[in-house]
This record gives structure tokens, C-alpha cells and sequence, in this order.
């Protein structure tokens, strides 16, 4: 049953699929597995071949990760996104550590990092889609790092904000202050003195139940 479900999937999201022999299909197949995640559960941890990761369902961070503890997300994959940085063994040129935990309950498809490696050895339109999805996702690290080193604190939490609004089609953020820093690269205390003056502002209400949005064009203005 789960077979047939993952070639119909993979029909979907792989361009090469109807390329590869039937045989392959079957190998991809029968190393490829639904997995549910708890919210806050480590996926990938930098150290291993975990494997491809497709969204279902749900909401996956990625971050790196400095020594003293602190991390950085580089992006966050939402339904239909796909993971290939927590295959290591397919793309070997990515030499820095990079840790996937689930933000959300989620359900994923997960093909085995190994399988996917040795089909994509004998496939190379395999390897080929690997690094052009590995090197798409590249810009959004680009634009997180020039967030962080180039834009003023007040500018990034209004693109945070703007950016959830758009996504979730709600006017209420239900991070909290703490999930919100990490999101963006900076401290909770930083997130909660910014998103006062923004109360003062009128530009949102904030509560326990989350962040209201009541002045959508300053908040848009603030984020230009």
C-alpha cells in the first residue's frame, strides 16, 4: 500500500522519475517510509545521512548551530517543501553541519540517504536534480545572513511578521518571543523590546494568545 502511495508521490515532485527504470522506481520504493514527528523533535543532527525529507504535513526549521550553543535558521519547510541538506551521503560537497528539527506535528516522506545515494550514483539526472534543489535553497541562507549582518532589528521583525501574516492568512502570530528570536537570528529580550514599541506604535496588540497585526501598511512600510 505505502509503495503505491510513494509512486504516486514521487510521479508528482521527481522530474526524472518516469525516466528511471522500474526497477529502480521499486528500490526508492521500498526504502522510503512515512514518519511522524512530535513538535520539537531533532530530526537531523549534522552527523549522519538521514535522508531526503518531503513535507506532508506540518512544519520542519533548519539552523546551524555554533559551539557555544547558539544557532542560526537558514529556513523553514512547510507542506509540499522538500529537504535535501539532511542528505548528506547524496551531496557530499555540502561539508557544514546543518540540524532539522520539527517546528509543528509533521508528517513526512523520508527516503533512505544511502538508497537515495546509490540510485542517484547509477542516475545522473538524479544527482543533477539533488544539487539544483540543494543549491535553490541556498538563496533564502543568503537572504537570512544578509538579514542578520545588514538590516536593522525593527526591519527584521517586521518582514517576520508580514512574511507569517502572508503565509498563515491570519493577522495573529502565535509565536512566541522566544520561537520569533530564533526565527530571526537575535535574543528574546532584543524580539520583546521591539515588539513593545510596536505595541506602543498601534502597529500590532500582543498577548498571550500571540502577536495581532493592526496596522498592516506601517508594519508593510517597516519591512520595505
Amino acid at each position: 500500500m505505502e509503495q503505491t502511495l510513494f509512486k504516486d508521490i514521487y510521479r508528482e515532485i521527481f522530474p526524472f522519475w518516469n525516466e528511471l527504470p522500474h526497477a529502480e522506481q521499486e528500490f526508492i520504493c521500498r526504502h522510503s517510509h512515512v514518519m511522524t514527528y512530535a513538535k520539537g523533535t531533532r530530526i537531523h543532527d549534522g552527523n549522519e545521512c538521514s535522508g531526503v525529507i518531503f513535507v506532508h504535513s506540518g512544519s520542519l526549521r533548519l539552523y546551524m548551530m555554533s559551539e557555544d550553543g547558539k544557532d542560526i535558521t537558514l529556513y523553514r519547510l512547510h507542506k509540499g517543501d522538500m529537504c535535501m541538506l539532511s542528505a548528506s551521503c547524496v551531496l557530499q560537497s555540502i561539508t557544514f553541519d546543518v540540524f532539522v528539527d520539527a517546528e509543528e506535528n509533521s508528517e513526512c516522506y523520508v527516503i533512505s540517504g544511502p538508497a537515495f545515494a546509490e540510485v542517484s550514483s547509477r542516475n545522473p539526472n538524479i544527482k543533477i536534480f539533488a544539487l539544483e534543489t540543494a543549491v535553490s535553497r541556498f538563496s533564502d541562507v543568503m537572504w537570512a545572513i544578509q538579514q542578520i549582518l545588514f538590516m536593522s532589528m525593527d526591519k527584521r521583525l517586521a518582514i517576520f511578521l508580514t512574511d507569517e501574516a502572508a503565509r498563515t492568512n491570519s493577522d495573529t502570530i502565535v509565536y512566541t518571543h522566544e520561537q520569533i528570536a530564533r526565527y530571526i537570528g537575535s535574543a528574546r529580550e532584543v524580539v520583546s523590546r521591539m515588539l513593545k514599541y510596536f505595541a506602543n506604535e498601534g502597529i500590532v496588540e500582543v498577548s498571550r494568545g500571540g502577536i495581532k497585526i493592526l496596522d498592516k501598511n506601517r508594519l508593510r512600510n517597516l519591512a520595505l
